[in-house]
């Protein structure tokens, strides 16, 4: 896919380099956009240009481990307070105080934690197919058939076998999580060629598990206020195969100024199957009320 006056540029933030796919006027309103694992900036591509084009400017990074973004090594280095720290530096880089922040799965969870530690840094927040992370981690304790839909965590914090499983059928197991449920036509062939060249990069299978690594061995504190501060868009697509929808009203319930829409026919990857529904969303959200 060819986005129109797309830039590529690489952001220092919290002692790392990220690279940005950037859209639009360095003069409008920021807007920041986190993808999921296994995604990269590309996972944003139906929503970059619509969202310069509303007058938007836009950053998607590849986050930390991914693409062509830094890459440190252990899994301390991706705890969710360094992941949060990662999206306030861009902010600062920016060079503004607050922004619109969207996320999607993993990019999701991070953006949840920007809204409770830094509230005053956003105007709005959207999450994309991710519960609330006081939702997620009760429902993990008490609920047998979402931990089983999320067996893929614990397979995770194995040592060393998750890589080499995936470096040895060429990641196939990723392109089937890709796949499952989504759309027919939500990812081209083109699209997963993309996808694998990333994820081949060097060190980036292992820094891209280490994400559920570090949320499992060494999780955020989650003993203060949790409710969400910030006016949120819940945005959810109900055929998810690895996430119950009832999470997302739970999680609505936690924000004091929450607004929740379901896409019926829609998975884990809504802003794929239903990206035009989603920038119409999106747009309405950001405009001034």
């Amino acid at each position: 896919m060819n986005i129109p006056n797309l830039e590529h540029v690489t952001i220092p933030t919290n002692g790392i380099r990220l690279h940005v796919a950037q859209s639009g006027s360095r003069y409008s309103p920021l807007v920041i956009l986190l993808h999921g694992f296994p995604e990269f900036w590309y996972g944003w591509r139906h929503q970059i240009q619509p969202l310069a084009d509303a007058g938007y400017r836009i950053w998607a990074p590849d986050q930390r481990g991914y693409f062509l973004s830094d890459k440190p090594n252990g899994i301390a280095a991706y705890r969710f307070d360094e992941l949060v720290n990662d999206v306030i530096g861009l902010i600062d880089a920016a060079g503004v105080e607050k922004c619109f922040l969207v996320g999607h799965d993993w990019g999701a969870a991070i953006a949840w934690w920007v809204a409770l530690r830094y509230p005053d840094r956003l105007q709005k927040l959207v999450i994309l197919n991710v519960p609330h992370p006081a939702v997620m981690a009760h429902t993990l304790r008490t609920n047998p058939e979402q931990l089983r839909r999320s067996w893929y965590m614990f397979f995770f914090q194995i040592p060393y076998l998750p890589e080499a499983i995936l470096r040895n059928d060429d990641c196939d197991l990723m392109v089937r999580a890709l796949l499952a449920g989504s759309a027919p036509g939500s990812f081209t062939n083109g699209d997963i060629d993309k996808y694998r060249q990333a994820w081949w990069r060097k060190n980036a299978i292992t820094s891209m598990i280490n994400w559920y690594r570090a949320v499992l061995q060494m999780p955020p504190d989650m003993s203060g206020d949790m409710h969400i501060k910030v006016p949120t868009l819940i945005l959810w697509g109900v055929q998810d195969p690895a996430l119950r929808h009832e999470l997302a009203q739970t999680s609505l319930e936690l924000c004091d100024e929450g607004k929740l829409v379901f896409f019926e026919r829609s998975s884990h990857w809504v802003q794929h199957d239903a990206s035009d529904a989603v920038n119409r969303h999106l747009v309405e959200f950001f405009s001034p009320a």
